[in-house]
C-alpha cells in the first residue's frame, strides 16, 4: 500500500479512537478540514510537524504516526550512518528520522537533505514548537519570518517554528543539515 494511504488510516483511526471529529481535529492542527479528509485518503503529502502535533493531542508518539509501529527503547538508541527512518515529510527534501526507535521522546531528530533549487518555488510552513539546524554539508538559505539567514557548513540557527520558515540551497550541490525539533 502507497505510504500516503497508510499514514491517511492511521490518522484517520487515531482521530476516531480520539473521539474527534474531523472539524474539530483540523482546527486544533491548523488545517482545514478539506485538507485533513485528503490525509486520511491518503491523497496528499501531510507534513511531520502536523503529525508530530497530532500525536501530542491525541499521546501518540511520531513513530507510530510515521511507521505503524512502537518505539520500543528507552535508554538509548543507535542510528548507524545511513540508517535512518526514511520520512515523507515534503517531496521536494529527503527526511531520515534518527530517533525512530527511541521511545517518548522529547525532541525529533532528523537527517535533511535539499536538492539545489535556484527555480524552485520557496514554500513557507510553520508548526507549533522551536527548531534548531545544523548544516552539515553546503549552504542553505534560511527565511524565518521576515528575515533571511545564510548559512554554510557548520553554521546553526535555532528558532520558533511557529513562525514562518523555509529554506533553499545556494549553489548547484545538494545541502544536508541536522535538524531537532522540539
Amino acid at each position: 500500500m502507497d505510504h500516503k494511504k497508510q499514514i491517511g488510516e492511521r490518522v484517520k483511526g487515531l482521530r476516531e479512537d480520539c473521539e474527534l471529529s474531523q472539524e474539530s481535529l483540523a482546527e486544533k492542527l491548523g488545517v482545514t478540514v478539506d485538507f485533513l479528509k485528503q490525509v486520511e485518503e491518503g491523497t496528499v503529502e501531510v507534513s511531520v510537524s502536523v503529525l508530530h502535533q497530532l500525536g501530542k493531542i491525541c499521546g501518540v508518539g511520531l513513530t507510530t504516526l510515521l511507521t505503524g509501529e512502537d518505539p520500543h527503547l528507552h535508554s538509548f538508541t543507535v542510528t548507524p550512518a545511513g540508517k535512518g527512518v526514511d520520512v515523507h515529510r515534503r517531496a521536494e527534501y529527503g527526511y531520515q528520522s534518527l530517533a525512530a526507535n527511541f521511545a517518548d521522546r522529547k525532541a525529533e531528530p532528523f537527517l535533511v537533505t535539499v536538492p539545489p533549487g535556484k527555480n524552485r518555488e520557496v514554500k513557507k510552513y510553520h508548526h507549533d514548537g522551536q527548531e534548531f539546524n545544523y548544516v552539515l554539508k553546503g549552504e542553505i538559505r534560511f527565511f524565518i519570518g521576515e528575515h533571511e539567514a545564510l548559512l554554510k557548513e557548520g553554521d546553526s540557527i535555532y528558532f520558533d517554528s511557529s513562525q514562518d520558515h523555509a529554506m533553499q540551497v545556494v549553489g548547484d550541490e545538494p545541502a544536508l543539515f541536522l535538524a531537532v525539533i522540539f
